[in-house]
């Protein structure tokens, strides 16, 4: 039982003596790397030892209960259900783990059906996830924005990333992936005279924030236009062609920005969110190709589902993948996620669980 753990140990043991000599850190990604390892391995070997040594004394006390030490037998009980409990917490941190779920996040807000009420619910999004990553300590970027005439968005493009090497399965992608998807409200638009209530949505797309090392560009492959920025109304706010256009011929994936002043800042932005997309779109293939299991994750769900539903009159939340319901609809629009978050953590480790595992490595 938990055979592999022992090589699990081994690792963690030369992550730690490799972290622990200075030259190592001269090379900054091949320390971040050996970082985020130790992060995962940590917990894991934890686990395991602890698991193991209540399994050793287990096995004492019912070989001395057997030996007629009587004085045993009630510990050896005891025992028992510590190390079944010890067993269950080892089992649950071997379930496969999203391979991006170490990632830091681009998480693209965009308007949809429902004109300027969809904008400003759009904007409510943005304000929504700069919260959350406030109260999480981690850094937020806005990269790109469209904004719309009454102060919402069209469409707004937010880098979120954590600091130093987080926990497993607290990092910015493993904790709003589950965000992906659209997102519908309810409420009394402010453009609505009679006070009738309108149901809009946004839809939100979460992409883990790809490093040079995951995906490789190749500029030939790349047509880049250069064009005129433009504000709400499209009035111009610049005098120059500095925003960016760049499309990805080999798969058409097309991505502006617009929301630096100069142009070579623009065209850094946009093969960022272009690197990103890519590693999206790689990391589907291989989750269709993959097996059943892998397909069962929450990131390969279609994000054509409307997840969640915020109504405004009833100060409601819903999210209708995992049947959580919530009348705290205001302090979750201020960044109050982790129990939506936590709810859609639950369900997808549970599935997995459920699932047939290829390997607990």
């Amino acid at each position: 039982m938990f055979e592999n753990c022992e090589d699990l140990a081994r690792e963690f043991t030369e992550v730690e003596r490799a972290l622990a000599d200075p030259s190592v850190h001269a090379d900054q990604g091949k320390a971040r790397s050996l970082g985020r390892r130790y992060a995962q391995l940590r917990p894991v070997v934890a686990a395991y030892r602890e698991w193991s040594a209540l399994h050793e004394d287990h096995v004492a006390a019912v070989e001395l209960a057997e030996m007629g030490d009587a004085s045993f037998a009630d510990e050896a009980v005891a025992l028992a259900d510590k190390e079944a409990a010890a067993a269950e917490r080892l089992a649950a941190l071997l379930v496969p783990r999203d391979p991006l779920d170490d990632k830091d996040v681009i998480v693209e807000v965009k308007a949809g059906e429902g004109g300027e009420e969809s904008a400003l619910f759009a904007g409510d999004l943005l304000r929504m996830y700069l919260r959350y990553a406030e109260r999480r300590g981690w850094a937020t970027e806005v990269i790109d924005a469209v904004e719309s005439d009454l102060g919402g968005y069209k469409d707004v493009s937010l880098a979120v990333k954590a600091k130093g090497a987080p926990e497993p399965g607290e990092a910015p992608y493993a904790r709003l992936k589950f965000e992906g998807g659209v997102h519908r409200v309810q409420r009394v638009p402010v453009t609505e005279s009679q006070g009738r209530i309108h149901t809009s949505a946004a839809g939100v797309l979460v992409l883990p924030e790809a490093e040079d090392v995951d995906v490789t560009i190749d500029p030939n492959d790349l047509r880049i236009d250069v064009y005129r920025s433009s504000g709400p109304g499209g009035q111009s706010v610049n005098t120059t062609d500095s925003a960016v256009r760049i499309t990805h011929v080999p798969t058409g994936v097309v991505v502006s920005c617009q929301n630096e002043k100069s142009q070579l800042q623009n065209r850094e932005q946009a093969l960022r969110i272009l690197r990103a997309r890519l590693l999206a779109i790689a990391e589907e293939q291989a989750a269709q190709e993959a097996s059943d299991a892998r397909r069962s994750q929450v990131r390969t769900v279609d994000r054509s589902e409307r997840i969640r539903t915020y109504n405004f009159p009833e100060n409601r939340i819903s999210d209708h993948r995992v049947g959580f319901k919530a009348h705290n609809l205001d302090q979750v629009l201020d960044g109050d996620l982790d129990a939506i978050v936590d709810a859609c953590t639950v369900a997808d480790r549970e599935a997995q669980m459920a699932a047939p595992v290829e390997s607990a490595g």
